[in-house]
């Protein structure tokens, strides 16, 4: 006589998600799977569909932005990004990695479109994972405090708005992080972000946050909708403060794995690497492609980003050497970071898979 097994049990069996049986399972892609009732029941027999494509999922949430400013987003390389995530051949990828998340900006586009079955971000910048939490877990008393400061500064003229943001800005950084002012500091983090010249987190040896105010009109200190959404989005997201390594014990061959560290400098003039109180110098650059080695072994889909040292010096072949296993693609992006409008032309940036 013929058995049948639940959905539940069939995806313990294959080692897949409850709701992928029943996509399965409605795509007529298990042989004799019936629906009874509520609830999908399926042969004992019946053999795990062959499904290699991605599964992603895609997600009906609102389009989704950065809530902060971030230094080397990568708003630019989205596409490009994307086409990477998206083109795994026969690759089943169920997990999402992003082990230096800064902005989020492949993030929140990829939260926008899909939906993964477990995703991971972590970033060593602890204000920044603050804010991210404070997001998720309290997003609503987080809008409160940040709607209180934009109604302050907004109506005041250029005086005003400076004293108070040093005001604020003192206020950041004579703060403790703890959990009793965890949400005020991640308001002050966001105010700072959205008033301070050009978005810039750079801070002293001191671990003091020290950027000047901009020059802004109108800046959006509370845009409550897309922190909403955001908040909504980051329930299924497991936020973690450290160093990227500490994401190994996540990664293996259904992830896809996204590394965007500090670009490697490519001139005398744009060393801005101090998103803390640590540099990230060469040294760091070949610890991380060692990681990137490590993890390569588990079969998980790699993606990572940075500067092309041969916009300056040709002979320069820094990341060409260090990723010589590795495919390396050079694409065109427009410089943000360098004051001068001159040089604000297009570049080469890297994008390195394997």
């Amino acid at each position: 006589m013929l058995s049948f097994m639940s959905a539940k049990e069939a995806a313990q069996k294959w080692n897949i998600s409850q709701r992928r049986v029943s996509v399965l399972c409605s795509e007529n892609r298990i042989k004799g799977a019936m629906m009874v009732g509520n609830m999908w029941i399926i042969p004992s027999n019946a053999e795990k569909p062959d499904d290699k494509r991605i599964r992603c999922e895609k997600e009906t949430v609102s389009t989704l932005k950065p809530f902060v400013k971030w230094v080397g987003g990568k708003s630019q390389l989205i596409d490009e990004l994307e086409k990477m995530l998206l083109d795994n051949g026969d690759k089943v990828l169920t997990k999402y990695c992003e082990p230096m998340v800064g902005g989020g900006a492949l993030l929140f586009n990829i939260l926008s479109k899909h939906r993964f079955e477990n995703l991971y971000i972590s970033d060593i910048n602890s204000e920044l994972i603050n804010a991210y939490n404070a997001i998720k877990y309290n997003v609503h008393e987080l809008i409160l405090q940040l709607k209180e400061m934009q109604l302050t500064f907004l109506p005041m003229d250029e005086n005003g708005r400076k004293f108070f943001y040093h005001f604020i800005r003192d206020k950041f950084n004579n703060t403790k992080l703890h959990d009793e002012t965890s949400i005020k500091k991640a308001a002050y983090f966001i105010f700072l972000n959205k008033t301070c010249f050009n978005g810039l987190y750079r801070v002293n040896r001191k671990g003091e946050f020290n950027v000047p105010m901009g020059a802004y009109k109108n800046p959006t200190i509370c845009d409550e909708e897309n922190l909403l959404n955001i908040s909504n989005v980051l329930q299924n997201v497991t936020i973690v403060c450290g160093d990227y390594s500490l994401s190994k014990n996540f990664i293996d061959n259904s992830t896809f794995v996204y590394f965007d560290p500090p670009y490697r400098p490519i001139s005398e003039t744009s060393t801005f690497t101090s998103y803390t109180s640590d540099s990230f110098d060469d040294n760091e650059q070949i610890r991380l492609a060692e990681f990137i080695n490590e993890i390569n072994s588990t079969g998980a889909k790699i993606v990572l980003s940075n500067s092309d040292p041969k916009n300056i010096n040709k002979q320069d072949t820094f990341f060409d050497d260090l990723y010589k296993a590795y495919k390396i693609k050079r694409v065109s992006a427009s410089r943000m970071i360098n004051s001068k409008a001159d040089s604000r032309g297009k570049i080469s940036e890297l994008l390195i898979c394997n």
